[in-house]
């Protein structure tokens, strides 16, 4: 559980808030370093400054890069109106120049072994893969968050970009994705929500947007679901794989995966969603708290 991580990570921060929790998530793992950001799917000029202000937050600074922003497949991109409302001054924060796709591609064949968290529409990385196949062999492997295994529903991360995900898919590179039929076990609710808006000005600004999320849906609940693939990778022992098999992606973004010999995806069947929960939790306070020495 203290394997060292060197994360890529690739995110749609700014509309669901499971994407800014998953980072402060990442930012509170002493076992992590995050050697890169790439940001996906719509104004992903204002995703990168918010991954960078959530970072200084946490008394840290990234090598964060703007990527892609339609979709491959040009399905249009749902946006909720409210990203980036309640952090003022935005433009201020450092944003990396050049290409985000390009960027992340540079970051995984850089040195082997990172692990790439792909908590989004899979744009970059697609496009990461045909422009540098080395990619796949490169990475130590990519864990998803996308897709549901038990029903025959689309999910928004595949749903938005199914073309880019069967690119993902086909790679042949080790995958272990995360779907809402496990995700949507663990809850965040009120409780959970005191303790991450009393982790210094990280958990302060998280829990401002959790709220914000609550409010647009109505609820006094989110599901974790990017969290939870941080998890899979970070603490695969409160999980539970399926064999390795193949993923295929209807036109509509339907997922089903079939277990083969020839597999390179498992898909995460099961999970201790009260621990899951609780380290979600601790991990974002622990964000805070070494913001504050």
């Amino acid at each position: 559980m203290s394997t060292h991580h060197s994360v890529v990570l690739d995110t749609d921060l700014g509309t669901d808030v499971d994407d800014a929790m998953a980072l402060a998530l990442l930012l509170g793992s002493p076992e992590v370093e995050l050697a890169a950001v790439t940001t996906v799917y719509g104004d992903t000029l204002l995703r990168a400054r918010l991954v960078q202000r959530y970072a200084g937050l946490a008394g840290r600074r990234l090598p964060v890069w703007a990527g892609e922003p339609a979709t491959r497949s040009g399905r249009e991109v749902w946006w909720a109106g409210h990203e980036g409302s309640l952090h003022p001054d935005l433009e201020a924060e450092h944003i990396e120049p050049g290409d985000g796709a390009a960027s992340l591609a540079e970051a995984v064949t850089s040195q082997r072994g990172r692990d790439v968290l792909a908590i989004g529409p899979l744009t970059n990385l697609a496009l990461a893969l045909e422009r540098t196949p080395a990619v796949a062999d490169s990475a130590r492997g990519f864990w998803l968050m996308g897709g549901d295994f038990t029903a025959p529903e689309p999910e928004h991360n595949i749903r938005s970009d199914v073309d880019a995900a069967a690119v993902v898919f086909d790679s042949g590179a080790p995958i272990v994705i995360a779907g809402v039929d496990v995700t949507r076990q663990v809850r965040i609710g009120t409780r959970q929500l005191e303790q991450i808006a009393g982790a210094g000005r990280i958990g302060a600004a998280l829990a401002a947007d959790i709220d914000q999320w609550w409010k647009f849906w109505n609820e006094t609940w989110n599901v974790p679901h990017d969290p939870v693939a941080a998890l899979a990778l970070l603490r695969p022992d409160l999980v539970t794989l399926s064999e390795p098999g193949r993923v295929h992606v209807s036109d509509d973004g339907i997922t089903t995966h079939e277990v083969r010999p020839d597999g390179n995806v498992r898909v995460v069947v099961g999970l201790d969603a009260p621990r899951v929960a609780e380290e979600v939790v601790t991990r974002i306070v622990r964000a805070g708290e070494a913001a504050a020495t």
